[in-house]
């Protein structure tokens, strides 16, 4: 690898060529706004960082399409959820706190791109308020009923166990709901979609929306993968366990 390709590029350079290398640099404690017109190599000396394992990390994140190469209808539910949890884990923990950061430091050089801004400020707190709460609510009700209903179809959990969240829940309700949540980001898309930025050379403001744009991938694909793989999974064990209780009825 050619080190060179990158060590002498300004912070400016490489995220305006790849936006996603901001991300990267923000988990080394290195925020591309605060030293736009620095090198690479000249922040790394700066702050004591090894560039070598930086630009590797940039390198993996450049080729990096992770999320939809997974096979995931082969695995067992409780992989499923388990990989949902993770995900929900970075889009709380990583993902959010980020673009937050890069609004609080965003400047703006017109009356358009104040507006702009202003106006993510505004909406982007009320987003993440409502998605964390989303998150958590699935987490504590949905993923433990369809684990309850695994451990039921493995043999691991007595069906009596059930009975009266059989009565409580539905997996069908739970897929009807989940469409209404579905699209947690229409404040945000509602500025980020009629907007288009006019002056490139606003790295930041081009990382922001593109950040934003990345993001809305990212849960769109999270939302097919509860529906398609999830709910249809979900359904099957629903439909097993109540099977079984049936006939342990009907065997009494």
């Amino acid at each position: 690898m050619d080190y060179n390709i990158y060590k002498h590029k300004t912070l400016n350079e490489l995220v305006g060529a790849n936006h996603l290398f901001a991300s990267i640099l923000n988990d080394f404690g290195i925020r591309f706004y605060e030293f736009p017109e620095t090198t690479l190599e000249d922040v790394c000396k700066e702050k004591g960082l090894m560039i070598e394992k930086i630009i590797d990390q940039l390198e993996k994140y450049k080729n990096d399409n992770s999320i939809e190469s997974l096979k995931l209808f082969t695995l067992p539910v409780d992989l499923i959820i388990e990989f949902l949890k993770h995900s929900h884990h970075i889009f709380i923990k990583r993902r959010l706190p980020y673009i937050s950061s890069l609004l609080r430091g965003a400047k703006y050089y017109n009356e358009e791109h104040e507006q702009v801004i202003q106006d993510l400020r505004f909406v982007y707190p009320i987003f993440v308020e409502d998605f964390i709460h989303h998150v958590y609510q699935e987490e504590d009700t949905l993923f433990i009923y369809i684990s309850k209903l695994q451990k039921v179809v493995s043999g691991d959990l007595s069906p009596a166990k059930l009975f009266f969240e059989l009565e409580k829940h539905s997996v069908r309700k739970y897929a009807i709901d989940h469409e209404v949540h579905e699209d947690e980001l229409e404040g945000l898309k509602k500025i980020t979609n009629g907007f288009i930025l006019k002056d490139e050379s606003n790295v930041h403001l081009n990382v922001i929306m593109k950040e934003l744009q990345s993001f809305e991938k990212e849960l769109k694909i999270h939302a097919s993968i509860e529906d398609e793989i999830l709910f249809p999974k979900a359904l099957m064990l629903e439909k097993e366990v109540k099977k079984m209780m049936a006939e342990n009825k009907g065997s009494n």
